[in-house]
């Protein structure tokens, strides 16, 4: 076997499994830069990408287990391949385990220091025993490829560790960047047959609805692959159904698209192509590859369910040319055929029994107007508008896997060249739903305000309701292009969103205003005063605030209700104050505190910490707003009516009063109420009458439960 790669980003993990394996490579770093590494087998047959090669020596050695001792072992290690640590079972070394060791002793001085952290010492252990065990072929490996990179020395190999050149740091738009290293990527996958410099993606949504978290998912890693392979990205809007498009969702996906950091070459529409798909129908007709039928929906999606052919199958190309320009003229007699491609009625995959490639439709199109009555399947215009732009791979999730086959069928048809499909697993999310479909039942029927909704995943939902966009680009890229179904939790995008806001989002205070309470303080300064204070105590880019301190301090009734008497308590940002007496109503509820102010206490050694506001004109009222999800179900089966589950309370809102400076809030401003959460400005100060909006940001760690 021959192994050529790029003398700048040698296939370690590959070289290694080889090597521990005992197979005799011949090793050549003669490609250009950015290559993908190539494995040349037998009668000419190539093998493309380290974890393609990596896998394929995996399936080939004959150490126990190095791939697994069953299928599910070996899709265990496919599956930490693709995206994450996840190991095989057993105490085997597997080609996971060959990864990670060469990630690490990658990593340079950085691994280094957390050897000596003591840290990880699990994994310590676990590198030098592999260290050990295989030192005469790590220690070739070692002088080979990693001898001149860093003099950080691991302990049972010698092996000289890189510092920074093993590194290849990737820079997304907005903020986020991805450094991949041998072991600390965020994924690595290769696209079938790609050349460097030569490959065209297309990220296509139809303009049915807003741009949701699944498809930033196929919009990111098109950007991904384009500039892993110096190549570009066009957006192609597949506006073939004009029941449901329309100039308002073009206008917000390429809002959208710009949220994300999407760079393009350009934009394109299916209906540009339009006159072309036509000719390419007609041509097909008069190849005998298409008829027109006129048989019922119903009838027909039976047919091809039980391989049925349809009586007009055998029609004449005559007879299909002259039905043919029916459709195009929208007469009584077209509007019940649709033009059907001659592909296999008996072939096991049912995409392939005569799929539909034109229906009639008399409603306007939104570009174009009233034009044309026909309009071409997705199924149909997807390949030819692939091939006619020079489309070199065309990334889909892998729910249209069983229609990969007809699309090649269909290429092949139209006389074009073959347009490589590369799958990826669509993001699903736990309580939610991505179906544009369903999505616009929602809007419909008043269960939200519109497409940009808190409670939405539209990119213009959740940006609204608090989320970076950093975080969502950091949380997609991290799922990477695997291929496993996963259903993910929202909290662990909310919890990287908070590490963004935390270190930099101004903290403010609040009290509930329902039955708050009032602290009276006998001594405390009849006449108020006003300190200057940092709004985050570690972050002087979030500016200064004035806060007034007087002898009448409002605090929460959560908080009253939980003081004794002679209670020594922290008034934060002031010190600490002794309650002396509680007055409560009939019914015991708490009605007022009276203390003494106590600024030479240990604050450290008191229970309670209370955030406060000093009673006054200055307050600004508020409207703190939390949601939940929409549906109560955590995932939907496939027959499953998502109306039986939609949640009937997604909303709540509770007033409360803020600190003065909180009228300088502007629309999309991130804060933190101190003891109460993360929030988004969504409606700033207009007038005193109308309370400022602020939408509750989850943090990750308190999960909404639907009802």
């Amino acid at each position: 076997m021959e192994l050529l790669f790029a003398a700048d980003s040698p296939p370690l993990h590959a070289i290694a499994a080889a090597k521990i394996s005992g197979f005799s490579l011949n090793s050549k770093p003669s490609l250009p830069s950015g290559s993908p590494p190539t494995l040349l087998l037998e009668a000419g047959k190539r093998l493309y990408g380290t974890n393609v090669i990596l896998r394929y020596i995996g399936r080939i050695s004959s150490l126990p287990g190095f791939y697994g001792r069953d299928a599910y072992q070996a899709s265990q290690i496919d599956e930490w391949l693709d995206y994450a640590p996840i190991f095989a079972s057993g105490s085997d070394l597997s080609i996971a385990d060959v990864a990670v060791w060469i990630g690490l002793a990658g990593a340079g001085l950085r691994w280094e220091s957390l050897r000596k952290s003591k840290k990880y010492q699990n994994l310590v252990r676990w590198f030098n025993s592999i260290s050990t065990e295989y030192d005469a072929q790590l220690s070739e490996l070692a002088s080979t490829f990693l001898g001149k990179r860093g003099p950080a020395k691991v302990a049972a190999s010698k092996l000289k560790e890189p510092q920074t050149s093993n590194s290849r740091s990737n820079t997304v738009e907005n903020g986020v960047h991805t450094t991949e290293t041998a072991g600390t990527r965020t994924f690595e996958v290769d696209l079938p047959d790609a050349e460097v410099g030569k490959v065209k993606l297309r990220f296509a949504p139809e303009p049915s609805g807003y741009l949701h978290i699944g498809h930033s998912k196929a919009a990111l890693l098109n950007q991904y692959f384009a500039e892993r392979y110096k190549g570009q990205v066009i957006i192609r809007f597949d506006d073939t159904n004009p029941d449901k498009e329309s100039s308002e969702f073009v206008d917000n996906l390429l809002k959208d698209i710009e949220t994300l950091g999407i760079k393009f070459s350009a934009i394109t529409y299916t209906s540009d192509h339009f006159p072309q798909i036509m000719e390419m129908a007609e041509k097909l007709i008069r190849e005998g590859k298409a008829y027109v039928d006129d048989t019922p929906r119903e009838k027909m999606q039976q047919e091809r369910m039980d391989g049925i052919e349809s009586r007009c199958r055998i029609n004449s190309v005559e007879e299909n040319l002259n039905l043919w320009k029916e459709m195009i003229a929208g007469s009584e007699r077209g509007l019940v055929c649709c033009l059907r491609g001659k592909l296999d009625m008996q072939d096991p995959n049912k995409s392939l029994r005569d799929p539909v490639y034109y229906r009639c439709n008399l409603t306007p199109h939104h570009r174009i107007g009233a034009k044309y009555k026909v309009y071409p399947t997705y199924d149909f215009c997807c390949p030819f508008v692939d091939a006619v732009e020079g489309i070199t791979h065309a990334l889909r999730s892998s729910e249209y896997h069983d229609r990969n086959d007809q699309y090649y069928r269909i290429q092949t048809d139209m006389g074009f060249r073959k347009v490589h499909i590369y799958e990826f697993s669509r993001l699903n999310m736990v309580y939610t739903l991505l179906s544009k479909r369903k999505l616009l039942w929602f809007v419909q029927n008043g269960k939200v305000e519109s497409w940009d909704d808190p409670r939405f995943p539209t990119v213009q939902g959740i940006v609204r309701r608090g989320l970076k966009i950093e975080a969502l680009i950091q949380f997609i890229l991290e799922q990477g292009a695997s291929k496993n179904l996963n259903l993910m939790e929202w909290d662990k995008l909310w919890a990287i969103n908070k590490k963004i806001i935390d270190p930099v989002c101004p903290r403010h205070t609040a009290v509930i205003e329902e039955r708050r309470v009032l602290l009276i303080l006998t001594d405390g300064p009849k006449d108020p005063f006003v300190r200057i204070l940092p709004k985050h105590k570690k972050y002087e880019g979030a500016g200064e605030k004035g806060v007034t301190y007087s002898n009448r301090l409002w605090i929460d009734y959560a908080d009253a209700e939980s003081i004794s008497v002679n209670e020594e308590v922290t008034l934060k940002d002031w010190g600490n104050a002794i309650v002396k007496e509680i007055k409560k109503d009939e019914n015991g509820v708490v009605t007022q505190l009276v203390g003494v102010l106590h600024l030479e206490g240990n604050v450290k050694k008191t229970k309670l910490k209370l955030t406060w506001l000093s009673d006054g004109n200055e307050l600004v009222r508020l409207t703190l707003v939390d949601f939940d999800y929409l549906i109560t179900k955590k995932k939907l089966e496939e027959d499953e009516d998502f109306t039986d589950v939609v949640n009937p309370c997604t909303r709540t809102e509770t007033s409360a009063l803020g600190e003065s400076d909180m009228r300088n809030l502007k629309r999309g401003d991130v804060i933190q109420l101190e003891r109460k959460g993360y929030y988004r400005c969504d409606v700033p100060l207009i007038r005193p009458s109308k309370p400022i909006v602020l939408f509750a940001i989850p943090d990750g760690k308190q999960q909404t439960v639907a009802k």
